[in-house]
């Protein structure tokens, strides 16, 4: 999987520097299933994805839907294990986050994010690890 940054445009605030991009069938379906808890700055961007859910999931997750522009068109802040979203209609892209990054970097619904290739510095493997272990 190749990591991403992901950053917040309108609010000049960063989600994550290690987000693991799922944009193959096999790679969505497992999403973050039987993997240990996020740590700060790690996510998963989910393409394409409308909706997903918490089945089989160890702690709650942000989860915020884009449109194919990066437009949030909806959030999902403190999604619990077992629960799921709604199927959103204009989105393309899902972004899991840890628990609480929407409120610490501001994002609401209407707000731009982009994402770029991560920079690999040491640890930013450690994602790529869990895949490869499974």
């Amino acid at each position: 999987m190749r990591l991403l940054r992901v950053v917040n445009a309108q609010r000049d605030s960063e989600l994550g520097t290690h987000i693991a991009l799922a944009d193959s069938w096999f790679a969505r379906l497992r999403g973050m299933i039987g993997r240990p808890a996020l740590e700060a700055g790690e996510g998963l961007l989910l393409s394409p994805c409308r909706s997903i859910h918490m089945y089989g999931m160890r702690s709650s997750l942000d989860v915020a839907f884009l449109d194919r522009d990066g437009r949030v068109v909806a959030i999902y802040p403190s999604l619990r294990p077992g629960a799921r979203t709604r199927w959103h209609l204009g989105a393309l892209h899902a972004l899991e986050v840890p628990d609480g990054t929407l409120r610490a970097t501001g994002t609401v619904e209407g707000d731009l994010l982009v994402w770029s290739p991560a920079d690999h510095s040491p640890g930013s493997e450690q994602f790529l690890r869990s895949e490869a272990a499974s």
